[in-house]
């Protein structure tokens, strides 16, 4: 029998999937089951966040269920086979802890230098070329999601991929709305032609698209946040510390799920490693200062600020409504100091 990822979800999930698209197309079920996907079950959307404090997340919000949900987005507005397994694709090359690969990196800014093995994670999976050349679908239509602006387009427009994760970390990391709240918010948008002549996704009512940016605005400082900064550092730098000592390897990073890796890094030989681990897990105190501290585990605060500026059919809702400019400006004009440390 032909297995059905949304009928193994929980209830909750199969609730929120149905908000985004009230029919689940049958041919994604193909793409979800192939290996390359569905180790993303244990990567978290999150990053290394969910492990601080797993025990306040009531789900593990992964990047395959945020890859399904970007593809339910894009298939709701478009019913286009090509740009939903594009979607589905976006973060198929994503390593244990995501972004904070991106860190490790140099690319704390732009966080996207771990989408660069998109192509190549396709090419070389035999299952997912053999279901492509089936369905008669060209690898360039499907691997680099940016050629479609519902799917992706530049920040601060709002694309798939921003509203699934605003909306399910509204859920999992910080709680701004339920589901009830969703489907209102989600029930508004439709697609526009912006005034590039582009389509995207945008707001019906300009009351709705404050809605979402009041509660979206509450979720963009954690994003920058001095625990959220330094976690993702630290995460990159244990990787990193891990790897020069020949723990694990770059394959593993690709292969392996994150508990899998916490707890090689738990039971590392190397005592240092270890140690300085359950002091960061068990840490709560995070201080902003102005100049590096050498003798801390101080970060540079220099991070990529997300944000929404949805449009409307009277425009952008920066531009129409004092409410939602009001929200923007004060998250865009929030003074954060230049580093910040903690105390291992």
């Amino acid at each position: 029998m032909k297995r059905s990822y949304i009928d193994e979800q929980k209830d909750d999930t199969k609730e929120y999937f149905k908000i985004l698209s009230k029919d689940f197309p049958d041919f994604l079920n193909d793409y979800i089951y192939t290996s390359e996907m569905q180790k993303l079950k244990g990567i978290n959307q999150i990053c290394g966040s969910y492990w601080r404090k797993p025990n306040i997340y009531n789900n593990m919000y992964s990047v395959l269920m945020h890859s399904v949900g970007v593809a339910l987005i894009i298939w709701n507005f478009t019913h286009d086979k090509k740009q939903t397994l594009a979607g589905l694709f976006h973060d198929i090359s994503s390593p244990a802890f995501k972004h904070c690969l991106d860190f490790l990196n140099g690319d704390a800014e732009k966080q996207e230098s771990t989408e660069e093995k998109t192509i190549d994670t396709i090419t070389n999976s035999k299952e997912i070329m053999s279901l492509l050349k089936r369905d008669n679908i060209k690898l360039e239509e499907i691997c680099d999601y940016k050629i479609y602006p519902i799917a992706d387009n530049k920040a601060p427009k709002l694309s798939a991929d921003r509203l699934e994760y605003t909306f399910m970390n509204g859920v999992y990391f910080k709680k701004v709305w339920d589901l009830s709240q969703i489907k209102d918010i989600y029930n508004n948008i439709e697609v526009i032609k912006n005034e590039n002549g582009i389509y995207e996704l945008g707001f019906k009512s300009t009351k709705v698209a404050e809605k979402f940016i009041d509660g979206a605005s509450k979720l963009w400082p954690i994003w920058i946040s001095a625990e959220d900064t330094i976690t993702m550092y630290f995460f990159a730098d244990i990787i990193k510390k891990m790897y020069n000592s020949k723990y694990i390897t770059i394959h593993d990073l690709y292969q392996l799920s994150e508990k899998q890796i916490i707890d090689k890094i738990k039971n590392c030989e190397n005592k240092d490693i270890s140690l300085q681990f359950d002091r960061f897990m068990n840490c709560n105190k995070f201080i902003e200062c102005e100049e590096f501290n050498k003798d801390k585990f101080c970060v540079d605060r220099k991070v990529k600020r997300r944000y929404i500026n949805p449009i409307t059919p009277e425009g952008r809702i920066y531009d129409i409504s004092s409410k939602a400019k009001n929200e923007i400006d004060n998250y865009l004009n929030m003074k954060i100091s230049k580093y910040a440390y903690i105390d291992l």
